[in-house]
C-alpha cells in the first residue's frame, strides 16, 4: 500500500477502506508518512469529502493511536459534554457542578483555548491554586467522591489528532465537516464517557456559519458516537451573538457563580438547562425535557450546584475564598464603559469581533505560546433586542493598560444598532 496512491483515490473522489485509512494514520502517528503527503490528503478530504463510513474509520484509527482512558472504576454512567466553541462560553462552568449534584459523574477533560478567549481549563486557573494536572489515580477517586473533576488531556491521548490538527491550521484545511468531526470524537470517545452531549455552535462566532452546515456536523458526530457504541446527543445553539455577558476568564468565573445561584444570563440558563436536561436524559435521571429542567432548577435553587462547584475548587487545590466573595476576582486596573453614539435598538453583536476584541485586551491566545491575562475582558450591558439611549453604555471594557482604544473601537463597530428591535433564536434543534 502506498500513501500516493491514496492520496490520489481520494483526490478523484474514491472511497478508501478501513484498512487503507488505517494505513494512513497510523504511518503519520510513526512518521513514515510525512507532513508534505498528508497535507495533500488533507487538502484531498476538504475538496471531496468523505462517507460517514470512511469518517467513523477516521476516528476510530485516531482514537487507537495512543492511549484510551478506562474510566470502568467510577461508577455510574459517565457523561460528557463538548463543545465545538464561541464567544463567552461558560456553560462547562455551571454544567459540570449542577450534573454532579445528581449523581451523575463528570470526568471531564478539557484543552486550552486558542483564539478569541480562554478555553475551558484557562477559565478554571483564572481561580488562584485551581490545578488542572491530577494522576488517574486521583481523577477516578475524586470523580467517585465528589462526582466532578476537570483536568487537562493527556499528551497520549489520541496523538495522531493533535499532529493533524497542527497541520490543518496552517494548511487551510480546519473548516471541513470530516476533519472537524473526526478530531472531536477522536478525543471524546478515547476519553472514555459512556454518552457524549455535543453543543454545536451556528453563527458569526462558531466554525459552522449556516444552520446547514451544523446540522451536517452534528449528525456526522452523532452517527460517529453511536457507531462507536457510545450514547450521543447533539443540540444545535446560536453563536451570533457572545454567550451570556462576560468575555474573559475571570469575569466568566464570576458570571458563572451568578449562574449557580440562579442569576445568569437567560441565554447561558437556557443553554445549560438544554445541555444539562440531555445529559442526566442519558444518565437514566430523567425521562423528559421537562422533567430535566425541573430538577436541575431545583439543584440551582436550593444552593447544591453552587456548593457542589465549591466543593470542587477545594478538591483541586483553589482558593474558595474566591467563589465565596468573587469580587476578588474583578482586579483589571481600568474598567471604561462603551457609550452609544446613537439611540434605537441592539440588532447584532458580531460574535467573532467581539471575541477578537477581547483577544486584543490579553483575554485570549493569538499564537500557543501567548500568556492570558485572566483579568481582562469585556462585560456587555445590552443583548440584540435591547432598546438602547444616546450615551448609555453598550458595554465595560476591563484592562490592565490604558491602550485599550482599538478594543473600544471594535466593540463600537461591532454592535450595530438600527430602529428596530430584532430576536435571537437560541436553541436551532437537537440531533439523536
Amino acid at each position: 500500500m502506498r500513501m500516493v496512491d491514496l492520496i490520489e483515490k481520494k483526490r478523484d473522489g474514491g472511497i478508501l477502506t478501513k484498512e487503507e485509512i488505517h494505513f494512513i494514520i497510523d504511518g503519520y502517528t510513526k512518521g513514515t508518512i510525512p507532513d508534505y503527503q498528508m497535507s495533500a490528503f488533507a487538502m484531498s478530504v476538504f475538496f471531496k469529502d468523505m462517507t460517514d463510513e470512511e469518517i467513523t474509520a477516521l476516528t476510530l484509527a485516531m482514537v487507537h493511536s495512543g492511549d484510551i482512558i478506562d474510566l470502568a472504576k467510577i461508577d455510574g454512567v459517565k457523561v460528557d459534554k463538548h463543545s465545538t466553541g464561541g464567544v463567552g462560553d461558560t456553560t462547562t462552568l455551571v454544567l459540570a457542578p449542577l450534573v454532579a449534584t445528581l449523581g451523575v459523574p463528570v470526568a471531564k477533560m478539557s484543552g486550552r483555548g486558542l483564539g478569541h478567549t480562554g478555553g475551558t481549563l484557562d477559565k478554571f486557573e483564572a481561580i488562584p491554586g485551581f490545578s488542572i494536572e491530577m494522576t488517574e489515580e486521583k481523577f477516578v477517586e475524586s470523580v467517585n467522591d465528589l462526582k466532578v473533576a476537570v483536568i487537562g488531556q493527556t499528551g497520549e491521548l489520541a496523538p495522531a489528532d493533535g499532529k493533524l490538527y497542527a497541520l490543518r491550521d496552517v494548511t487551510a484545511t480546519v473548516n471541513s465537516i470530516p476533519l472537524i468531526a473526526s478530531s472531536i470524537m477522536s478525543k471524546k470517545i478515547a476519553a472514555g464517557a459512556d454518552a457524549i452531549v455535543l453543543d454545536v455552535t451556528v453563527g458569526e462566532g462558531a466554525f459552522m456559519k449556516t444552520p446547514e452546515e451544523a446540522t451536517r456536523l452534528a449528525q456526522t458526530m452523532v452517527n460517529i458516537g453511536n457507531l462507536a457504541g457510545r450514547q450521543t446527543k447533539a443540540v444545535i445553539s446560536d453563536m451570533s451573538e457572545p454567550l451570556g455577558l462576560a468575555i474573559g476568564n475571570s469575569l466568566e468565573i464570576v458570571e458563572a457563580i451568578d449562574a449557580l445561584k440562579g442569576n445568569g444570563p437567560a441565554d447561558l440558563m437556557e443553554l445549560v438547562y438544554v445541555l444539562g436536561g440531555q445529559m442526566i436524559i442519558l444518565a437514566g435521571v430523567a425521562s423528559s425535557m421537562e422533567e430535566a429542567k425541573v430538577i436541575l432548577e431545583a439543584k440551582i435553587n436550593d444552593g447544591s450546584a453552587l456548593e457542589k462547584f465549591r466543593e470542587m475548587v477545594i478538591n483541586q487545590g483553589g482558593d474558595v475564598s474566591y467563589i465565596d466573595q468573587p469580587e476578588k476576582l474583578l482586579t483589571a486596573k481600568y474598567k471604561t464603559q462603551v457609550l452609544a453614539k446613537q439611540a434605537g435598538y441592539v440588532s447584532q453583536i458580531v460574535a467573532d469581533k467581539i471575541g477578537i476584541a477581547a483577544m486584543l485586551l490579553g483575554a485570549g491566545r493569538a499564537t500557543k505560546e501567548d500568556t492570558i491575562d485572566p483579568a481582562v475582558g469585556i462585560i456587555l450591558k445590552k443583548k440584540v433586542g435591547d432598546k438602547i439611549e444616546i450615551g448609555e453604555s453598550l458595554a465595560e471594557i476591563h484592562a490592565n493598560t490604558e491602550d485599550y482604544q482599538e478594543t473600544l473601537d471594535m466593540i463600537l463597530d461591532n454592535m450595530i444598532i438600527s430602529n428596530s428591535p430584532s430576536h435571537t433564536q437560541l436553541i436551532h434543534g437537537i440531533i439523536g
